[in-house]
């Protein structure tokens, strides 16, 4: 990988983390816990708790994601970055720059 793409990949992944903290606050938001003296109905209640469930599983996908992401920014630093962790080969380009935090090629992934 040259270092023209290495600075595309960092640029990207850069973008890719910052959106991913704002998103990561929305959804800390939404996933605070529901008080019990809020007067709403027993079906609003349950609807609530859902969408809460929902917004907890997206938050920690987003956060695996992040740390993926931080993961990728300092292996760009180093020489392996790019290279599948099993089989050794180059990762296609188009395959980091769709999932920059890749560790593996789409034939060993």
């Amino acid at each position: 990988m040259d270092k023209l793409e290495k600075d595309k990949l960092a640029k990207l992944i850069k973008e890719n983390i910052a959106k991913l903290e704002k998103e990561i606050d929305v959804l800390k938001e939404l996933t605070k816990p529901i008080p019990p003296e809020n007067a709403i109905g027993r079906v609003s209640r349950m609807d609530a708790i859902n969408n809460k469930s929902v917004n907890e599983a997206a938050l920690r996908t987003s956060e695996d994601k992040l740390r993926k992401l931080y993961r990728a920014k300092e292996r760009l630093k180093e020489d392996s970055y790019g290279l599948c962790c099993k089989c050794g080969i180059n990762i296609n380009p188009m395959r980091l720059i769709l999932l920059p935090e890749s560790n593996f090629c789409i034939r060993c992934a």
